[in-house]
């Protein structure tokens, strides 16, 4: 199990709190952020890094899950990083950052996972912090880590105790990074990360590199596809290097491209991928520069969203949308839960390029609702409705008289053109042949039997399958006998088969109408069929036969409509009939519907009926939405829609629709209406929150709220202020149309009123509610103390350089509005020279351009009638210093000079910090600092040359900087050539047996020079001389000088 250190005691949560929650029983770990909410206007910022660079946001997947909320109650965001099933790679650092506007604060924590236990621990401790300042790590923390990986180390698998101490730190120090594991492994280290963190900063106070002038930085961070260099700088321009990634060495390719430009030397990854994520590092000769590249995965973006759907239970469903990137990771959710592979694989999901698929194998009633697809750049949503089967018969069988070797057609037609069906001949079910053929297209099912016979007489039925629907007909068969009657008969016109109106046959457009109408009559009479013209043949036809006449309407249109006369004759007589062809048809589609009532996620539809409702009456309405960028309609209803209103509801809001709709009589469906006008489903905002009075005078009432907390898709237009008179119920608005600040002064109010004020947040939905304040305000001035709130920073002296710009804010108190008062040293303010503005809360003081002048003690009094209250505050203008004065040369000996000075007449209104010495050599005059920062007006400057002159120069300093000028010696200094070593304690002369040493101690380059060596008896006098060269700095010369004198008796 996972195990904190504990937490030290915490106050009331001010602000952001990073915990830990305790999971004993799996491999799961959960880092909670909360921030108070109470002081900010919208959420804040979150992002969570591992280590320095890497975001893990890009990581989201199936080990990694961020999540936020939001506690209305308490004002608390609270924001989770969940890790599921830690493992030895999710060791390390974190830190999450936290931002608002201009606000910003961050913690830090550890995650060590010891792979042997099985267990994650956490040494972090629980920061509390505040966007104004930042966290600090309590004491013993630092202590508690070195002491937890001493303990780390020496654990084991019980063998410790027989192996000899190994210092590990020294075999990391000295190992390349690509051994790091290894040695882990090895050592039984199981914080590699930790450690490896501590070896960074003892790498860091290691001895500058030679081989390097400037190294790899620590890390470095690409985004997938990019390119990136990586670049060092050596010191030798012709020295060669190696490039390494992971340990290998790294060959010229496409991608990898070397670069040699003066010191520089840089390799460049062209179209980085997730493998070029590894340590890098650069080596020249035995040196070598690390550092780590971090490929970043750009953000997954939809290209192409999901659809809504509408199934019948038990159909399949399948959701399909398009993203940016192939093989991408995505999340499925439904109502907000994520969904995942249950044991009966009742969701599956698909990858197929850039496509990604949510399959539901048996759709029920359960499976209606919102599913969303998520990814790390984008979030696309769609409703699936599941509706329960239910079929409609549009248009029933009928039943037929046919007479032989015509043909019988038995049509149907239903609302799910998936439906199948089977046909019933008595009960038994039609095998179609050669004769009997049955066919399904869309919706309409047919049963053709050719050269009907008498054997195809029957009942005839269809039945839908899965559905408790029996449509049956009946086939008459129509047998013509014809009695030979050897005598004249008159025509006559048979009607009576028809089984329906003699004078009336109805037709459905666009099928054919055959009527048979049997004739008789001796000798066979002559047929003749009236109505408007029309032609013989073609379309609309007329088939003579002896014994009937067939009058056939190919594909009957609403022209065909009208009634028809067939007159038959014969020499005997002649007969009439008159027949009425009506046709029906499906409706006209309706005018596009209208959409009114628009909500938050529901609309009100409108529309009127078709203008032609194809002969029949119309049963009802069917409607259809669609997204506006989507080619998919989805139907809203299955029971037909009576009335000529619909309120049409689960929609989302901030999506664009349209709506269409189809009229259904007894014949079918019409074809679908125009589409309506594209609109959005939105809801007002809610009332605005923390409405307050700030300040009320004799004419104004200042007022203060803060934005709704939901504010929807439809965005926010402005506020709306009103107030109302006690006693009355009329509002009357505050201010001229809409504002868009959460504040308002209302002004030209009567002294005295009583007055309830409210405000409505307005967007295109229309207005909020509307926050009230309960109370009613008295608009009256309130007397209250004067007061001055000094600022921390000027309880001290201010202290500004000439020049600079001063800048004073000092915030107060009081009603009615305070006398304010400047004054400086007792005197009152030039305001020629100084700036003074003042307003209702604060007075400012500005100086555009600080001079010496400007220094003094500043008082701010304000005055209300006999209160007041007062402030000083001291300002200090500083400059840079004059010159020292009266420098002088106090002495030369050996390689000394001995100068002295005063300090300067002038020191720029602050206290002199110290002086900087210079020389420069006669010769070149080439200034070298000898002393900076030196407080004495004394010195003496050593190690000169001998035989040069010298001239030196003093600068004073203070908060400014250095003088402008310097004090210079008038006459140089000069370092003779021959200086007497014999009272010199550095040099020690040794004389034995006639041999001469002189050692010098600890020499400098400035030994370097002739000696003479010079030997003197009464006899006479003797010398030599040598010369010596100091190299380097660590350097014991000893030179003996051997001369044999002898002493004349």
């Amino acid at each position: 199990p996972a195990e904190a250190s504990p937490a030290p005691a915490a106050p009331e949560l001010p602000a952001p709190l990073v915990e830990r929650n305790q999971n004993p029983e799996g491999g799961n770990i959960t880092f909670t952020a909360k921030v108070a909410g109470e002081s900010l206007l919208k959420k804040p910022s979150m992002k969570w890094f591992k280590g320095k660079w890497m975001d893990l946001a890009s990581k989201v997947g199936k080990h990694l899950q961020l999540h936020d909320s939001y506690d209305r109650n308490n004002k608390v965001y609270t924001f989770e990083m969940e890790i599921i099933e830690a493992n030895m790679t999710f060791a390390g650092g974190y830190r999450c950052e936290v931002s608002s506007k201009d606000k910003f604060d961050s913690s830090n924590f550890n995650l060590i996972v010891n792979g042997k236990m099985n267990s994650c621990h956490l040494l972090s401790y629980s920061y509390f912090f505040s966007f104004l300042c930042s966290s600090t790590i309590p004491s013993g923390t630092q202590q508690l880590l070195d002491k937890h990986l001493k303990n780390r180390s020496e654990e084991g698998d019980g063998k410790s105790d027989s192996q000899p101490d190994v210092d590990v730190w020294e075999i990391l120090r000295k190992a390349p990074p690509s051994e790091y594991e290894k040695i882990a492994f090895q050592y039984g280290i199981t914080d590699l990360r930790g450690m490896l963190k501590r070896l960074k900063r003892i790498k860091k106070e290691e001895k500058k590199s030679t081989a390097f002038l400037k190294k790899l930085d620590p890390a470095y961070q690409v985004d997938k596809g990019q390119k990136i260099k990586l670049m060092v700088e050596v010191a030798n321009p012709d020295a060669d290097v190696k490039w390494l990634k992971n340990g290998q060495e790294i060959q010229v390719s496409g991608r990898y491209i070397f670069e040699a430009i003066g010191n520089k030397r840089i390799l460049t990854i062209n179209h980085c991928s997730l493998a070029d994520d590894a340590a890098y590092e650069c080596v020249v000769a035995e040196e070598k520069s690390f550092t780590e590249l971090f490929v970043k995965e750009p953000p997954i973006l939809i290209t192409h969203p999901l659809e809504d759907q509408m199934v019948m239970v038990g159909e399949r469903v399948e959701f399909e949308c398009e993203v940016s990137e192939e093989g991408a990771t995505v999340k499925w959710e439904k109502d907000g839960v994520e969904l995942t592979r249950e044991e009966t694989f009742k969701y599956r999901f698909k990858k197929d390029g850039k496509k990604q698929y949510l399959i539901i194998n048996e759709s029920t009633k359960e499976d209606s609702g919102h599913y969303t697809v998520k990814t790390n750049g984008g979030v696309s949503v769609a409703e699936l409705i599941v509706q329960e089967k239910k079929l409609e018969v549009y248009q029933s069988i009928a039943d037929l008289t046919v007479k032989a070797r015509d043909q019988a057609v038995f049509k149907c037609e239903v609302s799910d053109e998936n439906v199948k069906g089977i046909w019933l001949k008595n009960g038994k079910e039609v095998v179609p042949d050669e004769r009997i053929k049955i066919s399904h297209i869309g919706r309409i099912h047919k049963l053709t039997i050719e050269d009907v016979t008498p054997g195809d007489e029957a009942d005839y039925s269809f039945i839908p399958q899965g559905f408790a629907y029996n449509l049956s007909a009946k086939l008459q068969f129509l047998e013509v006998k014809i009695d030979f009657v050897p005598r004249e008969e008159p025509p006559k016109i048979h009607l009576d088969c028809l089984g329906q109106s003699p004078d009336t046959i109805v037709v459905v457009a666009e099928n054919k109408l055959r009527l048979d109408v049997p004739i008789s009559g001796d000798p066979t009479p002559t047929v003749i069929w009236q109505k408007l013209l029309f032609e013989s043949e073609g379309r609309v036809r007329v088939e003579k036969h002896e014994d009937h006449c067939v009058f056939i309407i190919e594909g009957a249109e609403k022209e065909d409509e009208g009634v028809y006369r067939v007159t038959v004759k014969n020499p005997v007589g002649e007969d009439k009939a008159d027949i009425t062809v009506k046709v029906i048809d499906v409706p006209d589609p309706p005018e596009a519907p209208k959409i009114s009532n628009i909500g938050e996620d529901y609309c009100t539809v409108q529309w009127q009926p078709p203008t032609y409702d194809g002969g029949q009456p119309v049963l009802g309405y069917i409607l259809e939405r669609k997204k506006k960028k989507s080619y998919r309609w989805m139907r809203l209803n299955f029971d037909l829609l009576k009335e000529l209103t619909y309120e049409a509801k689960r929609m989302i809001e901030g999506v664009v629709y349209e709506m269409r709709i189809y009229a259904v009589n007894s014949i079918g469906m019409s074809r679908p209406s125009p589409a309506s006008q594209p609109f959005m489903p939105i809801a007002p905002p809610s009332e605005p929150t923390h409405f307050t009075v700030e300040d009320v005078s004799d004419t104004t009432v200042a007022l203060k709220w803060r934005p709704p907390e939901r504010i929807g898709a439809g965005g926010l237009d402005g506020y709306i202020v009103e107030y109302c008179k006690d006693g009355s119920s009329e509002w009357t608005p505050a201010l001229p149309g809409l504002t868009e600040r959460t504040t308002a002064l209302i002004k030209d109010l009567v002294t005295g009123d009583k007055l309830y004020f409210r405000v409505k947040a307005i967007n295109l939905a229309g207005e909020s509610g509307a926050a009230i304040i309960k109370e009613p305000i008295t608009v009256q001035e309130i007397m209250q103390r004067p007061k001055i709130w000094l600022p921390r920073h000027l309880r001290q002296t201010l202290v500004k350089k000439v020049g600079e710009t001063i800048n004073i804010m000092i915030p107060f108190q009081g009603k009615p509005r305070p006398k304010i008062s400047w004054m400086k040293d007792g005197q009152t303010l030039d305001s020629k020279d100084v700036g003074i503005r003042n307003s209702n809360t604060d007075t400012i003081l500005f100086i555009r351009k600080a001079e010496l002048h400007h220094s003094g003690a500043y008082e701010v009094t304000l005055q209300i009638e006999n209160m007041t209250d007062t402030v000083a505050i001291t300002i200090q203008i500083i400059d840079k210093p004059g010159p020292p004065q009266n420098i002088k040369l106090a002495d030369v000996w050996g390689f000394n000079v001995a100068l002295e000075w005063t300090p300067p007449q002038d020191d720029g209104n602050a206290q002199i910090l110290g002086y900087t010495v210079q020389k420069a050599d006669k010769k070149t005059m080439e200034w070298y600092t000898v002393y900076d920062h030196y407080r004495r007006t004394n010195c003496v400057v050593s190690d000169l040359i001998m035989g040069n002159e010298y001239f030196f120069r003093v600068f004073s300093e203070n908060l400014c900087g250095l003088s402008e000028t310097a004090a210079t010696t008038k006459n140089p200094a000069y370092i003779q050539k021959t200086v007497d070593l014999s009272g010199d304690a550095k040099y020690r002369m040794f004389s034995k047996q006639g041999v001469l040493t002189l050692e010098i101690r600890k020499p400098t380059p400035f030994d370097g020079g002739f000696y003479t060596c010079k030997a003197v008896n009464e006899r006479g006098e003797a010398e030599i001389e040598c010369r010596l060269d100091v190299r380097g700095n660590q350097i014991n010369i000893m030179d003996n000088i051997n001369f044999a004198g002898k002493n004349q008796q």
